[in-house]
């Protein structure tokens, strides 16, 4: 059987520890005991880890053998902030399927009181990863960014920029990521879409331009696909 995974709160040496809400999910909720076995990640590793004290608001571990950890593409989404419960979702979703890092984006069609809710709705956005990241035993959840406006996200580095935009209708994704390695940066924009100056802001800086197809995709399913697609191409 599958043994859960979780990502540590604190490690050193041969101990790890859950904390606050952490460990009080996995006793109260799942009702562990001493003695009982899970894969815990710390850092880039994931070792097994046998409960050894419970106590209020922490759980420790001593952690043995060190267990075999898939190694992922490194996909960055630029993800053009929209509404928060549809954004959640693909937050949740697309640290399921495997991206590196999410930097959430203040786009011309982001809504004001969206923008300025976006530096409180940070923390909630990580625990959402964290916990998709142990849902699908990731060794690590994703890196979520402070929000920033488009100008500077567009100045990002990666090896390969990718810009969807409904407009492309020559390159699509599959096609820009011929022949790609490295450090994959994917933009996806709100509601409505990119502007029609943002995407120049972008060709500016010397992104690709790239379709997922025909159809006009809600900016959360967009954002799923893009990464799914890149990291089945890459993997």
């Amino acid at each position: 059987m599958t043994r859960r995974r979780w990502i540590a709160d604190e490690f050193s040496g041969n101990r790890a520890a859950l904390t606050g809400d952490h460990a009080d999910h996995l006793v109260r909720v799942l009702r562990a005991r001493v003695g009982q076995e899970f894969d815990i990640a710390t850092g880039a590793v994931v070792r097994r880890g046998r409960i050894a004290t419970i106590q209020d608001g922490r759980v420790e571990f001593e952690l043995g053998e060190e267990v075999p950890a898939a190694c992922v593409p490194n996909v960055t989404l630029l993800l053009a902030i929209f509404k928060f419960d549809r954004m959640e979702w693909a937050i949740e979703k697309c640290t399921e399927v495997g991206v590196s890092r999410i930097v959430p984006v203040i786009a011309r069609r982001t809504d004001a009181h969206l923008a300025s809710a976006a530096a409180k709705r940070a923390e909630r956005w990580r625990r959402i990863s964290l916990q998709a990241s142990e849902q699908s035993r990731r060794s690590a959840p994703p890196e979520i960014a402070e929000a920033m406006r488009l100008p500077a996200a567009t100045a990002l580095p990666g090896s390969v920029r990718i810009v969807l935009a409904e407009s492309e209708e020559q390159t699509s994704l599959r096609d820009a990521l011929d022949s790609a390695e490295g450090e994959i940066v994917l933009a996806i924009g709100p509601e409505g879409g990119w502007a029609d100056d943002e995407l120049q802001l972008f060709q500016k800086a010397g992104w690709t331009s790239a379709s997922l197809g025909v159809t006009i995709l809600r900016a959360e399913t967009a954002a799923i696909a893009a990464v799914a697609i890149t990291i089945s191409e890459l993997s």
